[in-house]
C-alpha cells in the first residue's frame, strides 16, 4: 500500500500530464480502462505533432491510437482562433480517414465509430458502400484513399490525419504497393498514423517513414496484454511446449515432451500402431492421430472453448463440421439454439427457400444451433458475417477456420488450434512462417474475458516439437515492400507530377529504400570475394607454367560435354514433340514415365494451337489429363486403336470406367518390356573435344605432381568469380531500379499513346488513369479497340469477366464460352493480351496475366437471371461446382470493373448504358442481398 506522499507525488505527475497532454486527457476519461505504457507514450507522441509508427501483437490494442487520432481531428485545433463575437464557437474541426486493408474490417471500424461518436459524425466508403462520405471523419479501404489521391478529390481538404491500420499489408504481393502509394502521396501537413503487427525491422521502416513524411516516433511493445500458453496434442495427452517463461526465451522444449514424441515416433518406426486391414503392409508406418470431434471435445471438458481451429483447406473446414455433427457434439444449451435460430432467422429472411437449399443452409443451422460452424473465402458472405456475430457472442463455441480469418477481423478465442504447420500458397504446400503462427495464434485470449489464452498444435510423425518452439519463440519477420509500378500508377504520376518528378517519387518508395540499403551489403561482399579471389589465385599458381591457361582448357572440354549432352536432350524432346503432333482420337499410346506411367488413349490431339502438344488422354488407371513432352523420354509410338464415344465426357466416372476398361483389354504390356529410360545415341568422338584434349596433355602443366591440388584452388577461383559477378550484377540492377522499371513503362505508353512525345498524358492516358484493375492496359486497349462495343448486359459482364478473374488452381483445358458475340469479344481480348505481352517481353517488364475464361458461364447465365443452382454448376471448377462465395466475390470484381467503364470517358455512349443495364442485371439475388447485410 502506498504512502500519502507517494499518492501525493503520483497525483502531481498526473496533473502535470494532464496540462502537457490536455486532448490525450479527455480521450482517456471517456475510454473506461487505463492505458497501456505504449498506448500512452504513442498517443502523446501524436499530440505533440509527431507522426507514429505502433507495432504491437494481435489483440494488444493498437487501434486505440488510431482511435486518438479521430478524438484529436474532431477535437480540433486548441489554439485556432475563436470570434470575439461568439467565444462559445467551438474551434474549427478538421478531417481524420482511417484506412483498413479489407471492406469488412472497414464496416466493423465504422460501426464502432457510429456508436461512439454518432452516424453524423462518421462515413464509410468501400467498393460497396457510400455513406455520408462528407463527414469529418471516414472509414475506408487504402484503395479508396489512393484513387482520392490521384483524382484530387474535394473531399482531401481539412484532412489532418490518416490511419493506416494493419499497414505490414504493404508487404502483399498483390495490394501492398496502394500503401506505399498513399505514404508518398499524401500531402506533407497530414500527420499519419501506421499501426502494424510486429515486426523485426520497425526501426527501418520507421526510418523511411521519416524520409518521406517527416518527424516519425516509434513504439513497439511485444508484451501481450493476455498471456499465451503453448501446448501440443500428441494423440490423447496434452504437453505444455515450454516448462515456464525461461524456458520459452531459451527455446528449451519441455523435456516430456520431446521424451514422449521420441518414444511414440520410434514405436511407429518399428510397426507398433499400424492400422490393421488393407493398406497395414505398406511401407511406412502409419499415424492416427485424434479426430477433429475428439479435439473439440477435449477443448470442451478442459474449459478452452471458444476456439478456432485452423485448418487450410476449404474443404478440411466444412469436414471437419460434418465430422463433429456426426459424432454427435453438442455445445450449446436449449437456450442458446433459440438465440441463435433467432438470429440467423432475422439475417436471411430476403434469402428465397430455393437458394436457401442449394447453399447448404439447412445442414449449415444444424451446425450453428450445435455451436459449431466453418468459416472461409468459399461461403457466402452474409453467412461468413453471422458465423462471426455468433462466435463474438459466445454462442458459436468452435469455428474450423482458413488462415484468411487471421486478416483482422476481429474475432478472438480462448483457444487456437493448428492441426498443420502447412499450408498451400496458391502454388505450392509451404511451411508456415513465424509471422504467420504469430498472427494466427495471436487470436488466443479475449481482453477483459480470458485471464490467459491457449494455443495448440496438434502432433503428427512430421512435426517437430523444436520446429514449434521456434515458431513460437521468434521475432524475425521483417516487413519487405512489394511495391512495383503499374501503367495506371504511371500516367496518374506523370499527369500529377509530371515525368521527371514521378521518377523521383519512386526513387522514394519504400521498396526502393530497402534495395539501396541492401546495396551496401553487396557492394561490401564484393569487396571480400575480390581479396579472397586473389588468395585463391596465388594457391593455385605453377612453376611449371601458365595454370590459368591450363585450367581454361580444362573448363572448355568440360563446356562442350555439356553443350553436346543438351544436344542430345533438345532432338530427343524435338522427337517427342513431333510424335505427339501426329497422334488422332482413339490412338492407344505408352507413357514411358512419371506418374501416369502406363497405358492410355487419346481423347483430343489438341494439335493447330501455338506452343507444344498437350493431347488429352484417358489412363488405363482412369486418370484423364493433358500429357505434354516432358512425360516422353522416347517418341510416342501408336500401339493400337479403339473407338473413343462420339461425344464423350471425361469428367463421368462411369465413363472412364469404361474407357478405360477397353485399354487394359487390348492386352498391351502397360510398361512394354523396354530396357532403359532413353534411347542410346551411338556418335563418335568430337573432333573439338579431341583437340582441346590434345592441347590438354601437351600443356607443360599437365606434368605438375600437385596439378589436381592447383585445380582446386582455381575451381574455387572460378566459382567465387561466378558469384561475385552475380553479385555486381545485383547491386547495379537495384540501384535505381524502380526508375528504370518506370523508364520502360512510360516507353511502352508513349508508343501506344497513352503519353505524348513531350510527357503530357492523352486522353487516352487519362482514361487509363481512371482504371483501378490489375489489368488495367489490357482493359484500356479493349475500350479504345471498341472489343466490347454492341454486346448485350449479359454478354458485356462475360466478356469483362476474364481480365478480372483468376482461377484458384491451374485447370488443363480451356474454359467454353457462351457462342456468338461473347466468344468473338473474348478472342479479340487474347488478341490484344498477346500483342502487349509481346511488347512487355521486348522491354523486359512483368506480364500482364492472361485472360481466365473460367468465369465467363456462371456470370452470363446469373446477369440472365438463372437460377443460382444452375449458375455455380456452370463454373471451371476441378472439384465440381463453384462455392457460393467465390462466386459472389468474383461477381462483385466484374460489377466494380463495369462500374468503371459506365464512368470512363472513354467507352462509347451505349456501352456506357450497356454496363450500367450489365451491373443492374448482375446486382440481384445473392448479390443484392449481401450488399444490404
Amino acid at each position: 500500500m502506498s504512502s500519502p506522499a507517494e499518492r501525493y507525488a503520483a497525483a502531481r505527475r498526473k496533473a502535470a500530464q494532464a496540462a502537457q497532454f490536455p486532448a490525450l486527457d479527455e480521450f482517456a476519461l471517456e475510454l473506461g480502462f487505463d492505458l497501456d505504457d505504449f498506448q500512452r507514450e504513442a498517443c502523446q507522441s501524436l499530440e505533440r505533432g509527431s507522426g507514429v509508427l505502433v507495432c504491437a501483437p494481435t489483440g494488444a490494442g493498437k487501434t486505440v491510437v488510431g482511435e486518438f487520432a479521430v478524438h484529436l481531428a474532431l477535437r480540433g485545433r486548441p489554439d485556432d482562433p475563436v470570434p470575439a463575437a461568439d467565444a462559445t464557437t467551438p474551434p474549427a474541426r478538421r478531417k481524420c480517414f482511417y484506412t483498413t486493408p479489407i471492406k469488412a474490417l472497414s464496416n466493423q471500424k465504422y460501426h464502432d465509430l457510429v456508436a461512439r461518436y454518432g452516424a453524423e459524425q462518421v462515413g464509410l466508403l468501400t467498393g460497396d458502400n457510400a455513406i455520408n462520405g462528407d463527414a469529418p471523419v471516414v472509414v475506408m479501404t487504402t484503395e479508396v484513399l489512393r484513387n482520392m489521391l490521384y483524382a484530387g478529390s474535394s473531399t482531401l481538404q481539412g484532412l489532418a490525419y490518416v490511419v493506416m491500420d494493419e499497414v505490414h499489408y504493404l508487404a502483399d504481393r498483390f495490394r501492398g504497393g496502394v500503401w506505399e502509394e498513399v505514404i508518398i502521396h499524401l500531402p506533407a501537413s497530414v500527420t499519419l498514423v501506421s499501426l502494424s503487427a510486429t515486426v523485426s525491422n520497425a526501426e527501418e521502416f520507421a526510418d523511411w517513414l521519416v524520409t518521406v513524411r517527416g518527424e516519425t516516433a516509434v513504439v513497439v511493445s511485444e508484451h501481450r496484454p493476455v498471456p499465451l500458453w503453448q501446448h501440443m496434442l500428441v494423440g490423447k495427452r496434452m504437453f505444455d511446449l515450454f516448462h515456464d517463461a525461461d524456458a520459452a526465451r531459451k527455446h528449451d522444449v519441455h523435456p516430456e515432451l520431446l521424451r514422449y514424441t521420441r518414444e511414440t515416433a520410434r514405436r511407429l518406426e518399428l510397426g507398433e500402431g499400424r492400422s490393421a486391414g488393407p493398406g497395414a503392409g505398406r511401407r511406412g508406418p502409419r499415424w492416427r492421430g485424434p479426430s477433429r470431434p475428439d479435439i473439440v471435445d477435449r477443448l470442451d471438458r478442459e474449459g478452452l472453448l471458444p476456439a478456432i481451429l485452423f485448418i487450410f483447406s476449404r474443404a478440411g473446414c466444412a469436414a471437419a463440421v460434418q465430422q463433429c455433427l456426426a459424432a454427435g457434439l453438442r455445445l450449446t444449451s436449449a437456450e442458446e439454439r433459440a438465440e441463435i435460430r433467432r438470429v440467423v432467422e432475422s439475417r436471411v429472411t430476403a434469402i428465397p427457400g430455393e437458394d436457401l437449399t442449394v447453399l447448404g443452409y439447412w445442414e449449415w443451422l444444424d451446425g450453428l444451433e450445435r455451436g459449431l460452424a466453418a468459416h472461409h473465402a468459399g461461403m457466402l458472405p452474409v453467412f461468413k458475417e453471422i458465423v462471426e456475430e455468433l462466435f463474438v457472442r459466445g454462442l458459436v463455441k468452435a469455428v474450423f477456420a482458413t488462415e484468411t480469418l487471421a486478416l483482422g477481423i476481429n474475432m478472438p478465442a480462448r483457444c487456437v488450434v493448428l492441426e498443420r504447420l502447412v499450408k498451400y500458397n496458391g502454388e505450392a504446400h509451404v511451411d508456415l512462417t513465424p509471422g504467420e503462427y504469430t498472427q494466427l495464434t495471436g487470436r488466443a485470449g479475449r481482453r477483459g474475458i480470458d485471464v490467459e489464452g491457449h494455443a495448440v498444435v496438434v502432433w503428427s510423425p512430421e512435426t517437430d516439437p523444436r520446429q514449434v518452439a521456434g515458431l513460437a519463440s521468434t521475432r524475425t519477420y521483417p516487413l519487405r515492400s512489394s511495391f512495383r509500378p503499374s501503367y495506371n500508377m504511371a500516367v496518374n504520376l506523370v499527369g500529377t507530377v509530371g515525368a521527371e518528378p514521378a521518377r523521383a517519387l519512386l526513387e522514394s518508395s519504400f521498396a526502393q529504400f530497402q534495395a539501396d540499403r541492401s546495396v551496401v551489403g553487396l557492394a561490401r561482399q564484393v569487396q571480400r570475394n575480390t581479396e579472397t579471389i586473389e588468395a585463391y589465385g596465388t594457391e593455385a599458381a605453377c612453376h611449371h607454367g601458365d595454370f590459368d591457361e591450363y585450367f581454361a582448357l580444362r573448363v572448355a572440354i568440360a563446356d562442350r560435354e555439356k553443350a553436346i549432352a543438351r544436344q542430345g536432350q533438345t532432338q530427343r524432346k524435338a522427337a517427342a514433340v513431333a510424335s505427339l503432333e501426329r497422334l488422332r482420337v482413339g490412338d492407344v499410346i505408352r507413357v514411358p514415365s512419371g506418374r501416369r506411367a502406363g497405358l492410355a488413349v487419346v481423347l483430343d490431339p489438341a494439335t493447330g494451337g501455338f506452343g507444344e502438344p498437350r493431347p488429352l488422354v484417358l489412363t488405363q488407371d482412369r486418370w484423364a489429363g493433358r500429357v505434354s513432352p516432358g512425360d516422353f523420354t522416347t517418341p510416342a509410338e501408336v500401339l493400337a486403336r479403339i473407338r473413343v464415344p462420339k461425344h464423350f465426357n471425361h469428367r463421368s466416372p462411369g465413363a472412364r470406367r469404361d474407357l478405360a476398361a477397353e485399354v487394359s483389354g487390348t492386352g498391351l504390356d502397360r510398361h512394354g518390356g523396354r530396357r532403359g529410360g532413353r534411347s542410346r545415341q551411338v556418335t563418335g568422338e568430337d573432333h573439338q573435344i579431341t583437340q582441346l584434349r590434345t592441347e590438354l596433355r601437351h600443356h607443360p602443366c599437365h606434368a605438375c605432381p600437385e596439378r589436381e591440388e592447383h585445380a582446386r584452388w582455381a575451381e574455387r577461383r572460378r566459382r567465387l568469380e561466378r558469384d561475385t559477378e552475380e553479385l555486381r550484377e545485383r547491386v547495379s540492377g537495384r540501384t535505381g531500379s524502380l526508375a528504370r522499371t518506370f523508364d520502360r513503362i512510360v516507353a511502352l505508353l508513349t508508343e501506344r499513346g497513352y503519353l505524348a512525345r513531350d510527357g503530357a498524358v492523352t486522353d487516352a492516358g487519362r482514361m487509363l488513369g481512371r482504371i483501378w484493375t490489375e489489368a488495367d492496359l489490357l482493359v484500356a486497349e479493349c475500350l479504345r479497340r471498341g472489343v466490347w462495343n454492341g454486346l448485350s448486359p449479359a454478354e458485356l459482364a462475360a466478356a469483362v469477366s476474364v481480365v478480372v478473374f483468376e482461377a484458384r488452381r491451374d485447370v488443363d483445358e480451356r474454359a467454353s464460352l457462351p457462342r456468338g458475340p461473347v466468344a468473338d469479344a473474348v478472342d479479340e481480348t487474347l488478341k490484344l493480351w498477346g500483342e502487349i505481352e509481346a511488347d512487355e517481353a521486348a522491354r523486359g517488364l512483368t506480364a500482364t496475366r492472361e485472360p481466365d475464361l473460367g468465369f465467363a458461364w456462371p456470370v452470363y447465365r446469373w446477369a440472365r437471371g438463372e437460377a443460382l443452382a444452375k449458375v455455380l454448376g456452370s463454373g471451371h471448377e476441378i472439384d465440381g461446382e463453384m462455392p457460393a462465395g467465390d462466386f459472389v466475390r468474383w461477381a462483385r470484381q466484374v460489377v466494380d470493373l463495369l462500374g468503371q467503364i459506365a464512368d470512363s470517358g472513354g467507352a462509347t455512349t451505349e456501352l456506357r448504358s450497356t454496363a450500367r443495364q450489365a451491373i443492374a442485371a448482375v446486382n440481384r439475388g445473392v448479390l443484392a442481398y449481401h450488399t444490404s447485410a
